[in-house]
């Protein structure tokens, strides 16, 4: 029986990873220009109730932002801050997303869910209604978390991952994730997308590797949602990666 299952799960991850493989992703359009905003921006989080969501918020609030949590129920954030809006809202509902949108400098996206065993398109939707939403606002920068082992980093979150637990539990989510990354890669914006390995709750090291090589073949490679907050506010002014998917990890 065993045998069997390896001979039907084996090249079932094969085909995925093939499927969830894509080109680099190359920016569509003009090359970034410099807005002037300074050190201090007006941000709006969406996912700010998640785990990498709320070390966006608490990250963006010590380093003097003004940031608006964009959140369905916000008696999950549990935070209070001069510089700090709730906006409540559903990111499937473009008219609560354009609302909280306007007047931002800059977007972080840690959007994600916990459906993960039938298909879906609530990250692909939803980032249709922000970046449509980023057009009509004039919003020019976009950071979003995705995950390492989608489009050319494919495999790179180690053997456990392409032949266990993303074929089997991780399918739709990913496939959704890479819709979610075309999206972005076809728009005008100034995006980065952050590929980050397996996340944990760790306290943040403050050290950590990035790059289009980040990953491994073999070993899965992790990396605490408090520096994957670190790097996403990093890239809100700087124009390294703009146009790129650096993968995260340790």
């Amino acid at each position: 029986m065993f045998r069997i299952f390896l001979a039907v799960l084996i090249p079932y991850a094969l085909v995925l990873s093939v499927l969830l493989w894509r080109k680099r992703p190359v920016r569509h359009g003009t090359k970034p220009v410099s807005r002037g905003w300074g050190n201090r921006l007006r941000v709006l989080v969406i996912g700010a109730t998640g785990a990498t969501g709320r070390q966006l918020v608490q990250q963006a609030l010590e380093q003097g932002h003004q940031v608006t949590a964009f959140v369905r129920d916000p008696a999950k954030l549990n935070m209070a801050h001069a510089n700090l809006r709730i906006a409540r809202g559903d990111v499937l509902d473009y008219a609560s997303v354009e609302s909280a949108m306007r007047g931002q400098s800059a977007v972080l996206s840690a959007l994600g869910h916990k459906r993960f065993f039938y298909p879906n398109r609530i990250q692909s939707d939803g980032m249709r209604n922000i970046l449509q939403a980023m057009n009509t606002c004039d919003v020019p920068r976009l950071v979003c978390e995705t995950a390492l082992g989608i489009g050319n980093s494919v495999g790179r979150l180690g053997l456990p991952h392409t032949f266990l637990i993303l074929p089997l539990l991780l399918a739709f989510y990913m496939w959704d994730k890479l819709r979610q990354e075309q999206l972005i890669i076809a728009s005008d914006r100034d995006w980065v997308i952050v590929r980050p390995g397996v996340l944990t709750n760790g306290e943040a090291r403050g050290s950590y590797r990035h790059g289009p090589k980040v990953g491994s073949y073999l070993w899965p490679v992790k990396i605490a949602r408090a520096d994957v907050a670190d790097f996403m506010l990093k890239q809100l002014t700087d124009d390294a990666y703009v146009g790129a998917a650096p993968g995260l990890g340790y």
